[in-house]
């Protein structure tokens, strides 16, 4: 996934200092004030329950209305799954639909194949003060967060730059519109890499109700307790939550009524 607003979401406005890069072209975060944790708390929902395609985006969605504070939730796909992003066509997935469990995100993006990928989703209330920093701003800490992650475990990760903060919104519109593609072989601003390979990309979609950033981790070794460390660069006071049975409840609701219908896949 790469950065994308839909039409929901907030413009994206340019962040004094945007330019900081260091020689090799990398965004330099030290220079930006971006290395203290980003939330103060952080619920974790380590999601074991793998579910299809459309719960899958049903649940995160379900998050952000319940949300009162930050939370991370990572999860797995009960079946190989591929989601294409809110602009998206879905001519450009039909081939997949026979052998996979297709769904269309609520976020941007393009197409991503998941199955062997750890997918996580960050959901802000609109109470939560960081939820008042860009979407820029957000797309680029989470992933810093992630990179600090991966060299904790000792793999050198770093976040790429090179692409001005303005012209994100415009540019992956236009790939979207142009036709469909996999976002992990279209690195974009911020994404995250190792050896120079895409590894790490997320969208987003920010509503009344808050902010919510989908994230796919693929590529590479997943074990080690990357997630966990993803966590606590977030925050240091992480709490470790089981999903409520009202999210549970409303999510079924959600998939029924939008994700697993033919409407919302066909949209476009």
């Amino acid at each position: 996934m790469s950065f994308t607003p839909d039409c929901h979401v907030e413009r994206s406005r340019h962040i004094p200092g945007s330019t900081h890069r260091n020689a090799t072209g990398f965004l330099d975060f030290a220079s930006l004030g971006m290395t203290e944790n980003l939330f103060a708390r952080l619920g974790v929902y380590q999601d074991d329950s793998a579910c299809s395609a459309a719960m899958n985006m049903a649940i995160d969605e379900a998050l952000l209305e319940y949300a009162t504070f930050p939370s991370i939730r990572f999860y797995r796909w009960h079946s190989p799954a591929l989601s294409f992003g809110y602009f998206g066509r879905f001519s450009d997935v039909a081939d997949h639909a026979s052998a996979r469990d297709v769904v269309r995100r609520w976020t941007g993006g393009g197409i991503v194949f998941h199955g062997d990928d750890l997918t996580y989703s960050i959901v802000i209330p609109v109470s939560d003060a960081v939820c008042n920093e860009s979407s820029m701003s957000l797309y680029e800490k989470i992933h810093r967060a992630l990179v600090n992650a991966f060299n904790g475990i000792g793999k050198r990760a770093v976040v790429a730059g090179g692409v001005d903060f303005r012209g994100i919104a415009a540019a992956m519109r236009t790939a979207v519109s142009a036709s469909g593609y996999n976002c992990f072989a279209n690195p974009v601003r911020a994404d995250v890499m190792i050896d120079s390979r895409k590894i790490a990309g997320s969208a987003q979609r920010r509503t009344r109700r808050g902010l919510l950033q989908q994230g796919s981790i693929q590529g590479v070794e997943l074990e080690n307790g990357l997630a966990e460390r993803f966590a606590e660069e977030l925050s240091t006071n992480c709490e470790p939550r089981s999903l409520p049975k009202a999210v549970h409840c409303r999510a079924r609701e959600i998939a029924a009524r939008k994700y697993a219908t033919d409407a919302w896949l066909r949209k476009r």
